[in-house]
């Protein structure tokens, strides 16, 4: 007979042990501990013991994500020699035997291509700003521009992966799971932790987004990112099911907790009281959401700041207003994706796209931030997952040339939440090809923004398989010159 096997059930390995250690070691604890509030689940205490370990200067972070690559060449990073090597080959000292993408990897030339728009100096720093971000060029004495970001994934996938989870392959907490995990979440009626995605209008293009990006990993799936829709209900089954009244869901969702409690008493598996967890916050969300995304009290100056834009739900300028609502109600970690920025042919008008449906209301964001004193306690994040080559991909014309994908060096910015506002980081050659000064890598980023939560990454460990994890993996600096 196999000994797993108990009273006809198979017994696993962490069910043996889990019942095995339950009477004598937790209960001891509980005793010695309870009475004192020092044993207690992170989702009590809206966090991990201990955390955070400096004095936060944000309590909340807005991650503007922006999918595809954008082009430092055409939005931040000012090159004004490109011009006089327009059609010149890439010097070979240059791309210096860089990898490429397959792509570009079998063209016989690599013609440098200059950017067709103007740029201009603006606000007290004379911070050089194209002339496709006219709302973004009002606020950026507010923004710390970081012009020597770098990664080290050629490709869409991995470069996101990267970004989210500090890894390049699959299976990795994202940022927002490991932030909600250590600091949990100020509201109890909504998620730690939410999601938004847009594309514009035309909805062309665009690299596809896997739920992976806002996943927990190997955390407990309570920290999992939850994703709200642009259209129907904002999170699925929210509404009750035609013939199926509220006080009958609430009873419902009661005798399943009650279910769900005996199985956890019996299994000890702590995905068991996640999904308890889950039903609850989902009945809460059944008040807290439909009045969260109602835009109709908003006023007319709100739309002024984000653009008319912000009234079509599921844009990015709607998004942007969400997640000003969001952060009003203590939600921690807000993320917003925008796709389309892959522009391997027609940049010129494509990018134009792009900013238009992005530029006023990230600007907006951060006003209305402001306005209302939340940019001192809220960061928001400007980034993609890496840049765009100086050379040229496929028919090199000035209205539909293309580039290729460029992690040696791209533009992130950053504002309020303990940043340094009007500083610029970092510096590029004349090709913006190679950082030249104050290079900042994908952990160095996430580094500093766990900082800002205080948080010392180091420290915001999981041990899994054996080994502790973390979102920097055994990497990442804090960027200290960005700090206020």
């Amino acid at each position: 007979m196999d000994p797993r096997i108990e009273f006809g059930r198979l017994t696993t390995r962490r069910h043996f042990f889990g019942r095995v250690s339950t009477g004598i070691g937790v209960a001891a604890l509980a005793q010695i501990f309870g009475s004192q509030g020092l044993l207690a689940d992170a989702a009590d205490t809206g966090g991990l013991p201990g955390f955070p370990h400096f004095p936060p200067t944000a309590k909340r972070i807005i991650y503007l994500f922006q999918s595809g690559g954008p082009s430092q060449i055409e939005m931040f990073d000012y090159k004004p020699q490109l011009e006089k090597w327009s059609g010149a080959d890439l010097p070979d000292s240059i791309r210096n035997g860089q990898r490429l993408t397959s792509m570009t990897a079998a063209q016989a030339k690599f013609p440098v291509i200059p950017s067709v728009f103007s740029f201009k100096r603006y606000g007290e720093t004379g911070t050089w700003v194209s002339e496709l971000l006219p709302h973004t060029a009002k606020i950026v004495d507010d923004l710390c521009l970081i012009k020597s970001m770098y990664t080290e994934q050629i490709n869409h996938d991995p470069a996101v992966t990267f970004a989210q989870t500090g890894f390049q392959l699959a299976g990795r907490p994202s940022m927002g799971a490991w932030v909600t995990y250590g600091l949990g979440s100020e509201n109890k009626d909504l998620p730690g932790f939410v999601v938004m995605v847009s594309q514009n209008r035309s909805g062309a293009g665009g690299q596809p987004l896997s739920d992976r990006f806002w996943g927990t990993g190997f955390l407990p799936t309570k920290y999992q990112g939850v994703k709200l829709r642009g259209g129907g209900d904002p999170v699925l089954y929210i509404s009750d099911p035609a013939g199926f009244e509220r006080p009958q869901r609430e009873r419902f969702i009661t005798d399943l907790e009650k279910l769900n409690q005996i199985r956890a008493e019996e299994f000890h598996d702590p995905e068991i009281n996640t999904r308890i967890a889950q039903y609850e916050m989902a009945f809460q969300m059944q008040t807290s959401v439909p009045e969260l995304t109602d835009l109709s009290k908003e006023p007319a100056h709100t739309f002024e700041l984000y653009g008319e834009e912000a009234r079509r739900r599921g844009s990015f300028a709607s998004n942007c207003l969400m997640a000003r609502r969001f952060a009003e109600r203590g939600v921690r970690f807000i993320q917003l994706y925008h796709r389309g920025w892959d522009h391997h042919g027609g940049l010129a008008p494509g990018i134009t796209d792009q900013c238009k449906a992005t530029d006023q209301a990230c600007a907006g964001l951060i006003q209305d931030l402001k306005e209302r004193g939340m940019l001192d306690d809220t960061l928001v994040v400007w980034t993609g997952e890496f840049g765009r080559t100086v050379y040229c991909q496929g028919k090199m014309t000035r209205e539909q040339y293309g580039r290729d994908h460029h992690p040696r060096c791209f533009v992130t910015w950053m504002a309020g939440g303990g940043i340094k506002p009007g500083l610029t980081i970092g510096e590029t050659d004349d090709y913006s090809y190679n950082v030249t000064k104050d290079p900042v890598h994908v952990h160095d980023l996430n580094a500093t923004i766990l900082r800002c939560l205080g948080i010392d990454h180091t420290k915001l460990t999981y041990k899994y398989q054996g080994r502790h994890f973390r979102l920097t993996d055994v990497h990442g600096e804090v960027v200290k010159q960005a700090l206020a």
